[in-house]
C-alpha cells in the first residue's frame, strides 16, 4: 500500500522493477569476480617489474603501465560504445545482462589493477629483502609477503572498486544494458515517471550500503 502511494509507477511495473535488480547484482558479482582475478595479475605484474620490483622488466612494466593508463583516459560510455563489435563477438550480444559483462571488466579493470598495485606498493621492502635473504622464490615472495600482507589494502581497494563498479552498472543502461539503470532510463526518463528514478536510485544507495558495510567488516577481521 505504501509502495504504490509512494512509488505508483514502479508498483506498476515491480516484476521488472525486482527483475532489474537481480541483473544489477548479477552483472556486479560477474564481472567483479572476473575483474579481481584479471587486475590481481596486472597488478602483481606491474609490482614485480617495476625498476625495483623483485624481477624488474622495463618493456613488460611499460606495456601494461601505458594499457592501464590508456583505458582508465577513455569516458566509460564511449568505451561502451567502441566495444560493441568486439563485445558481440565474444558474448554473441551486446544488450541485456550477457552484453555487459565484457565491457563493465574492461572499464573497471584499469581502476581495480591500479588499486591493488598501490596496495601492493605499500608493502614494507624490508619484507622483501628478507623475503630474498631467506631463499624465497619470486612466487613465494609474491604469495606469502605481497598478497598475505596487501590483503587487508586489497579489501579496502575491492569495496571500493565494487562501489565504482555498481556506478558503471546504471551507465550501461544506456545502450540497453539491462540493470536498474536500463529500468531507470526506460520507465523514469523516457516515461517521465520520477518515482521510478527516485526507487533507483534509493535501490543503488542501499546496494552501495551493503558493500561499503560487509568490506569494513572483512577488513576488520583481517585486522584481527
Amino acid at each position: 500500500m505504501m509502495l504504490n502511494s509512494l512509488f505508483p509507477n514502479v508498483g506498476t511495473n515491480w516484476p521488472e522493477f525486482t527483475q532489474s535488480i537481480v541483473e544489477t547484482i548479477e552483472m556486479v558479482i560477474l564481472s567483479g569476480i572476473i575483474s579481481l582475478i584479471i587486475s590481481l595479475v596486472i597488478a602483481v605484474i606491474l609490482v614485480v617489474t617495476k625498476h625495483d620490483g623483485i624481477k624488474p622488466n622495463f618493456i613488460i612494466f611499460n606495456i601494461f603501465d601505458k594499457l592501464i593508463n590508456l583505458f582508465r583516459s577513455i569516458p566509460f560510455i564511449i568505451l561502451i560504445v567502441a566495444l560493441i563489435p568486439l563485445t558481440t563477438l565474444i558474448s554473441g550480444t551486446a544488450i541485456g545482462v550477457t552484453g555487459t559483462i565484457f565491457p563493465l571488466v574492461v572499464g573497471i579493470t584499469p581502476f581495480f589493477a591500479r588499486q591493488i598495485e598501490s596496495a601492493l606498493n605499500e608493502i614494507d621492502p624490508g619484507l622483501i629483502e628478507t623475503g630474498k635473504a631467506i631463499g624465497l622464490s619470486n612466487f613465494q615472495i609474491v604469495k606469502s609477503i605481497y598478497l598475505h600482507e596487501g590483503i587487508i589494502s586489497i579489501t579496502r581497494m575491492t569495496t571500493t572498486t565494487i562501489v565504482s563498479l555498481i556506478g558503471l552498472t546504471a551507465i550501461v543502461g544506456v545502450v540497453g544494458g539491462g540493470g536498474l539503470g536500463n529500468f531507470a532510463i526506460q520507465y523514469g526518463y523516457q516515461q517521465n515517471q520520477f518515482d521510478v528514478t527516485m526507487a533507483c536510485i534509493i535501490v543503488l544507495l542501499i546496494l552501495v550500503t551493503i558493500v561499503q558495510v560487509i568490506g569494513t567488516l572483512i577488513a576488520e577481521l583481517l585486522t584481527r
